[in-house]
């Protein structure tokens, strides 16, 4: 039996950016919460597509052919291989989905790279 996960409590418990935190897992996959703030790393991920669900604020996606702006309850999926650079202008709160061995840079190397994401 599983447990109902509350996403604004568990929101409440995390203010650092860029440091997606695992909140649920099926299949093989990981469910995520992550504030972010500011630009990240243009990346991709050879392997994996990357769901980014928008709770709170604002965010762009910068693609290297366009930018697709997301706003509370809009998600974009991210196609394996596809190059993209998240920005948010204000601080922005997002539901990941993706495959549980899934970096969040991606191929890039960065500061901001997490090997294993805390479960909250």
């Amino acid at each position: 039996m599983s447990d109902v996960v509350d996403l604004a409590r568990k929101l409440a418990r995390f203010d650092e950016t860029w440091s997606p935190k695992v909140v649920a897992a099926l299949n093989g996959q990981h469910v995520k919460l992550a504030k972010l703030e500011g630009e990240f790393v243009w990346h991709k991920h050879d392997a994996e597509d990357e769901l980014f669900l928008v709770l709170e604020g604002e965010l762009e996606m910068h693609l290297r052919d366009r930018v697709e702006v997301l706003r509370a309850g809009q998600l974009l999926v991210v196609p394996r291989g596809v190059e993209h650079k998240p920005v948010a202008h204000a601080r922005v709160s997002v539901l990941l989905f993706e495959p549980a061995t899934t970096l969040n840079t991606g191929d890039a190397e960065d500061a901001r790279r997490v090997e294993a994401p805390e479960w909250l």
